[in-house]
């Protein structure tokens, strides 16, 4: 099945303020996982161009006063997001930037028969102008990303535990 966009409800707990959110799903009947079996298929898999964009995305960025990438000092990686909670329901990644707070949760449910859900929910906080301007420029690329991105977790017989 082809991954399609969800309803998203705020507040939500992993960033109470956020003032924007998104979510796409995608039903996958091939096999079960864990939320973190999930976010590695997604993020460690990657198309080309989505890795091409963000490396676009993190020479640019700085131009503008954002920072490219998250501290990471105190946190574990998965395709270069800092990890802030992981459980087999659901994982959490998160930075805080002076200009925006950003969240991006990956989260498996039941689905009909033997199927699971698998969703990614996108959170942020604008807290300057800046933010706002960097999000408004990213949305279109964000629309295609992370549809993109969930195909990756319904192809059958991925092996992600040599990765782990």
């Amino acid at each position: 099945m082809r991954p399609r966009r969800a309803t998203v409800r705020l507040p939500n707990a992993w960033l109470p303020g956020a003032d924007w959110a998104d979510r796409y799903e995608v039903l996958v009947l091939t096999q079960r996982m864990t939320a973190t079996e999930a976010a590695r298929r997604a993020l460690e898999s990657a198309p080309h161009w989505v890795r091409n964009l963000l490396s676009f995305r993190n020479r640019l960025v700085p131009l503008v006063g954002l920072n490219a990438t998250a501290d990471t000092r105190h946190s574990d990686l998965v395709a270069s997001l800092p990890l802030m909670h992981s459980d087999d329901r659901q994982t959490v990644f998160g930075y805080d930037d002076r200009h925006l707070l950003f969240r991006l949760i990956v989260d498996v449910g039941d689905g009909p028969a033997d199927g699971q859900i698998v969703g990614m929910t996108t959170l942020v906080r604008r807290r300057s102008l800046r933010g706002w301007l960097y999000l408004a420029a990213a949305i279109p690329f964000h629309k295609a990303i992370i549809p993109s991105l969930l195909t990756a977790v319904e192809r059958p017989g991925q092996n992600t535990s040599r990765r782990q």
